[in-house]
């Protein structure tokens, strides 16, 4: 049995999205003609997590700013290199790092995660106190590799990764660096000190 992923046939999430973006296509309008830098010259870390959307909290219409988004909004180094070409090549004049409340980084550490992994890719489930395979089906111990970086503090989770940015070699010191927590529940931005 091979471990290579096979070309997938199309689902029905596919088709809704193939679908919408038909519609969106149709009304796409002048939005060719957007510059390549953003319009208000800033840009947003932040995590992916879906209950998040960065244009409508932050007030942005397509073309006005760079979002970068993984799994906490953290500061890894492929967004520290994503920041610096925003700033380098396309001219952004300052940065938001975004962590969120209720964030599933908070709910598991590396070791976790690397264990769930090398016994099985499917999806886990959490019961409020620990992460379980619900099946094995063979995993790799490749995740015991990995940076999750995960934390258990979300104010200072923030900070620390409003400080790595700050002090990159490669960020530049007159780039204002700005930490929030959008909080869940209101919708508003708490700015981290």
């Amino acid at each position: 049995m091979s471990d290579r992923h096979s070309e997938p046939k199309p689902t029905a999430t596919y088709d809704e999205v193939m679908s919408a973006n038909s519609d969106y296509a149709t009304s796409f309008g002048d939005k060719g003609d957007l510059a390549l830098p953003p319009a208000r010259g800033f840009a947003i870390l932040t995590c992916m997590d879906a209950r998040l959307d960065p244009a409508k909290y932050a007030g942005l219409a397509e073309g006005d700013a760079h979002v970068i988004r993984n799994a906490g909004g953290r500061a890894s180094d492929d967004a520290i290199r994503s920041l610096v070409i925003s700033h380098k090549l396309l001219g952004t004049k300052e940065w938001f790092v975004i962590h969120h409340t209720d964030c599933g980084m908070l709910l598991f550490d590396g070791n976790t995660m690397a264990g769930l992994l090398e016994k099985s890719r499917a999806t886990a489930t959490f019961d409020g106190t620990k992460w379980a395979n619900q099946k094995e089906e063979g995993g790799s111990p490749e995740g015991h590799h990995m940076a999750w970086l995960t934390f258990t503090d979300l104010a200072q989770s923030v900070r620390d990764d409003v400080e790595r940015i700050r002090n990159h070699p490669l960020a530049p010191k007159d780039v204002p660096v700005w930490g929030f927590i959008y909080d869940c529940g209101t919708g508003k931005l708490l700015p981290v000190e």
